[in-house]
């Protein structure tokens, strides 16, 4: 992409209603621009990096055997009148047609239920997992923190259906390790830990997938020995350690990023969920629940990975893997071979967002490589040629080095 063509710029000033690191850097990088309170555009930067983390959020679904369907977010309130849910402050409630009572989904237990009950008979139907990567509506009332703490936001939501509380346990394991994985490989695994958070009406405890950073909504009670935490909501009953009964927890600042419970039978006894059992007898399903927030940890990943020039993206979901500089672009000899440089790095399917404005200066292109923070910048210029190659600098260091023309590009693949 070039940078002349690119829907949205960044800019030099924060907005001045930015209440957080992740609404000031990503309005200020053109990655969104908020429409309303709780409520953003995602422009081009922003969808490539929220549809990164979504398709490693999927890939890793997708191995524990779920499977992805797509969900209405608008639907009739009858199913949470059902549930007795339907007087939940977040609900956005609409009037249809005909003066039919509608809803915008926060969650979609509601939904998925029945939806499963329609396809699930027998004891050879389950244990079944769905799972859909969609917006969802709260009314928060008080939307915060660019895109921690919105009105609409994206989700991914897996509901598991089992025959017994046993093979809900079993699934619950499962997620849990994939969860983990999908923090590895978004960049975040390091900091992120397990928190035991309240169960609510469901079950005693639900698990919180927190990743720890100075600038967090939450306090958590960190065991460093176990990597294990207990949300400040339950510290009162639970004072030591789940895994090693340590004592000695230290109070530390985190942002969630997801949230798994056991759902057991709440929602299948209220829509009447039953399946036949191997001798032909009636059962409740048991079900379980697991959410991660694709735009939620998008706007994490910024808290937790920038400095005072910008956005510092983990590789895997980077905008684009390579930010190329063109300076001194009124030269023939140099827009000539930044253009060569620009299509290798295109013929060599690397990511490559190219500078090629002649209109701007060396100081204020490098301040938007560093404020949009793709992992590696390369910088062509008549210094760089002059001293041998291209400049190659990492968006986290501080050193550059020269590489060569005939060489630069195995060292970007290497990385």
């Amino acid at each position: 992409m070039r940078y002349s063509q690119l829907f949205g710029k960044t800019s030099k000033t924060a907005p001045t209603d930015a209440d957080s690191v992740n609404a000031k850097l990503l309005t200020q990088g053109g990655f969104i621009q908020k429409e309303i309170s709780g409520v953003y555009n995602y422009l081009p930067l922003g969808l490539r990096v929220l549809n990164k983390i979504q398709n490693i959020v999927r890939e890793e679904m997708n191995k524990i055997e779920g499977q992805e369907i797509l969900m209405p977010a608008m639907t009739s309130e009858e199913g949470w009148v059902t549930t007795g849910r339907n007087a939940m402050d977040v609900l956005f409630h609409l009037k249809g047609q005909g003066d039919t009572n509608l809803v915008l989904n926060p969650t979609h237990e509601e939904v998925v239920t029945p939806l499963v009950q329609k396809y699930v008979f027998s004891y050879r139907d389950l244990p079944m997992a769905v799972y859909q990567i969609q917006n969802k509506f709260r009314n928060e009332a008080r939307a915060k923190s660019g895109l921690l703490r919105g009105r609409e936001f994206n989700m991914k939501d897996l509901y598991s259906f089992h025959t017994d509380e046993a093979d809900l346990d079993r699934y619950y394991e499962i997620v849990k390790k994939a969860y983990f994985e999908i923090y590895k490989r978004i960049g975040l695994g390091d900091i992120t830990v397990l928190t035991f958070a309240s169960g609510g009406a469901f079950s005693p405890f639900s698990h919180e997938f927190q990743t720890l950073n100075e600038n967090g909504e939450d306090t958590i009670h960190l065991c460093k020995k176990c990597k294990v935490a207990i949300n400040k909501e339950i510290i009162d009953t639970q004072k030591t350690c789940p895994e090693c009964g340590n004592d000695k927890l230290e109070a530390v600042k985190a942002t969630e990023v997801g949230n798994i419970f056991k759902l057991r039978t709440k929602f299948s006894e209220a829509f009447k969920f039953y399946y036949s059992d191997q001798n032909g007898q009636d059962k409740i399903v048991e079900m379980g629940c697991f959410g991660f927030g694709p735009s939620r940890t998008m706007g994490t990943i910024v808290e937790a990975c920038h400095d005072d020039k910008g956005i510092i993206w983990p590789k895997s979901v980077a905008p684009y893997q390579v930010h190329l500089v063109g300076l001194d672009l009124f030269e023939e000899n140099i827009k000539t071979q930044a253009e060569k440089i620009y299509q290798d790095l295109l013929d060599k399917n690397i990511e490559v967002l190219f500078d090629d404005r002649s209109d701007v200066t060396a100081g204020a292109k490098f301040a938007d490589a560093d404020l949009i923070g793709n992992p590696i910048r390369l910088v062509i210029s008549k210094r760089s040629l002059e001293n041998g190659g291209v400049e190659f600098k990492n968006r986290n260091k501080e050193k550059s080095e020269i590489l060569p023309l005939d060489s630069f590009l195995n060292k970007i693949i290497a990385k």
